[in-house]
């Protein structure tokens, strides 16, 4: 098993790229909490939006998937799982909703992965969770053949190399010169490429990924879904992970490009919620006017389903109603037709 220290390793992370994304991330953890010190009235319906978003993306990147109506009911605890894919669905719910409203009691331990690991599988029988894989895995992509990508640490070791990350990460955590953001990174790409469990390794990695980020202030993943960003750009995911993972065994992998990967999921989910939150929070605001600003502030055309994406809490048939009155109100104009139907705000008609 490699040597784990990430109190040595931390600072040969801080490339000028780096280091600018991290002064950038700082900035909105300030405003972050500005805003919810002012506005936690108003944060309520994000989170609840977050929660279903991050229940949906997270799984579906498994390939987990139910219809949107029974994820809602699901998250929402307004029904019981029906399918092995609901029990997943409705176990991933339970964690999350442990570590948003309980991370700074859950600690970061060998025996407490263990114990989310066993919620995550709760609906689904005592012996599908909570332990340690049994027999060495691999990780593999299958392109119409399978194809070898990682070769885990063997399952004999795995309780030996987990107790290292977490006793490394402690370390870390103490010293208060160490960027928690940097550390983070570090051992999600660690928890990875040892891969503990027989299954749900990737669901862990993003709950441990939250469970971490609240525990150091940021907890921007509780109002946007940071599963909902890893999963809109998987492909740059599966490709920073495994150029961090090369040479791992031979203590010779590189953690920067994963670093740099989770830091712009962080930074893009601190601009999400920037975005928001002063559309919420602008006083005297409709749904109809927050779409029109939605609009103005796009630099070129905009698609409804682009505003539904950044407007979640609005239905589609407000939505529509909304474009429809912006275009006689001649705010806005439509470009094309069908699916191909495109909005852009009428600039030359401002007074």
């Amino acid at each position: 098993m490699r040597h784990i220290n990430y109190a040595d390793q931390w600072g040969k992370m801080l490339t000028p790229e780096i280091v600018g994304m991290l002064t950038k991330i700082h900035e909105f953890k300030g405003e972050q909490n500005l805003f919810i010190e002012a506005h936690a009235d108003e944060l309520t319906e994000l989170m609840e939006i977050a929660k279903i978003q991050s229940t949906e993306a997270s799984n579906r990147i498994e390939g987990i998937f139910t219809s949107d109506e029974r994820l809602k009911k699901l998250v929402m605890d307004k029904t019981t799982p029906k399918s092995r894919a609901e029990q997943e669905i409705a176990g991933y719910r339970d964690v999350l909703n442990t570590i948003h409203e309980n991370y700074d009691y859950v600690q970061v331990k060998s025996g407490i992965i263990l114990q989310l690991h066993r919620d995550l599988y709760r609906f689904m029988g005592s012996e599908a969770g909570g332990y340690f894989k049994t027999a060495d895995n691999v990780i593999a992509e299958i392109d119409g053949n399978k194809k070898v990508r990682f070769n885990p640490v063997p399952a004999w070791e795995t309780p030996d190399a987990i107790e290292k990350i977490c006793e490394a990460f402690d370390e870390a955590s103490k010293d208060e010169n160490i960027d928690p953001l940097i550390v983070i990174p570090m051992f999600v790409l660690d928890f990875l490429c040892i891969h503990p469990f027989n299954d749900g390794n990737g669901r862990m990695s993003r709950l441990l990924t939250l469970l971490l980020l609240y525990r150091s202030g940021y907890i921007v993943g509780k109002y946007i879904s940071i599963e909902k960003m890893i999963e809109s750009s998987k492909e740059t995911y599966y490709e920073a992970l495994q150029a961090s993972s090369t040479g791992w065994h031979e203590e010779d992998n590189d953690y920067i490009p994963f670093i740099v990967y989770m830091l712009g999921i962080v930074l893009a989910s601190y601009r999400e919620f920037s975005s928001r939150v002063r559309l919420l929070t602008t006083a005297g605001f409709t749904k109809g006017e927050r779409i029109g600003e939605i609009i103005k502030q796009t630099v070129g055309t905009i698609t409804k389903t682009e505003i539904m994406k950044k407007c979640p809490d609005i239905s589609q048939i407000t939505i529509q109603r909304a474009l429809i009155d912006l275009q006689e109100q001649g705010k806005i104009s439509k470009v094309g037709g069908g699916r191909y139907t495109k909005y852009i705000w009428n600039w030359d008609k401002e007074k």
